[in-house]
């Protein structure tokens, strides 16, 4: 089967667990496939890629306790990767991983904060060089 090669933009927007994940998989799934990927953290998504943060990322805090820590037992019971090690296999894979400039001193961080791989945006240059000429722009 021919792999996928297509320019893709995927824009974070959400520190929720759940979407930061599928934000995540989906980056590696396309990556894999052969395309070349661009990840954006903006908003709250910039949480995603704190060092500190990102272990405090909840599955659905708008529900119950009860129904997010159910969530959180099936992941783990899926051995599913954690958000870190996406962020890991994502940089070492060649994704290219973006901070908002904007919401990161927003959110009370540094560049220093970011796991390995990620970069502070120039939005110019991302939404002319990366969104603009993408072949798919995903938003989560």
């Amino acid at each position: 089967m021919a792999k996928i090669t297509k320019n893709v933009s995927i824009m974070c927007f959400h520190d929720e667990l759940c979407q930061v994940y599928n934000a995540l998989m989906t980056a590696l799934s396309l990556l894999r496939e052969g395309s070349r990927v661009t990840i954006f953290f903006g908003s709250r998504g910039v949480n995603a890629v704190h060092k500190g943060r990102l272990k405090e990322l909840k599955c659905l805090p708008d529900q119950s306790e009860e129904i997010s820590d159910a969530v959180m037992k099936r992941m783990e019971e899926m051995e599913l990767p954690s958000v870190e090690e996406l962020l890991f296999m994502l940089y070492k894979e060649g994704a290219q991983m973006l901070a908002c400039p904007l919401n990161v001193p927003l959110f009370g961080m540094s560049k220093d904060d970011f796991v390995d791989g990620v970069k502070l945006a120039n939005p110019a240059v991302y939404y002319k060089e990366t969104v603009v000429q993408a072949d798919m722009n995903l938003t989560f």
